[in-house]
């Protein structure tokens, strides 16, 4: 079973930082993309950024593009997400996931279907 571990969220004003990570567990972490996605209340989950197995490709949604920079440490199995200039709109919980990454029609989705904890980020104006 997949066992995925998010942390870094917290609260904070609007323009500062916050560094997420994800530990992964399993063999097979640098074999597979990585993806990030947030959820806010009343909302569906989102896509937020993905990276490829070698951390040489990314991709990110539009609205936290010039933001958000995903990498990723294979040798201790993490993903992570440095999101700069955050404003309010950034507010939700954060999950990380395998992902399969579909280049030709730009589409990412969780690859197993499983979920860590999720981690808050809440961004005060």
């Amino acid at each position: 079973q997949v066992q995925l571990v998010e942390s870094g969220g917290g609260l904070v004003q609007a323009g500062d930082s916050l560094r997420l990570s994800c530990a992964a567990s399993g063999p097979t972490f640098s074999n597979n993309a990585m993806g990030w996605f947030r959820q806010a209340p009343g909302k569906e989950r989102e896509f937020v950024a993905a990276i490829n197995w070698n951390g040489e490709d990314t991709y990110y949604v539009n609205s936290v593009k010039g933001r958000f920079t995903i990498s990723r440490d294979n040798a201790k199995n993490t993903v992570y997400l440095q999101m700069n200039s955050l404003q309010p709109e950034d507010t939700a919980v954060y999950y990380c996931a395998v992902v399969l990454w579909n280049r030709d029609y730009g589409l990412v989705r969780n690859k197993y279907g499983y979920w860590g904890q999720g981690t808050q980020v809440t961004v005060s104006s």
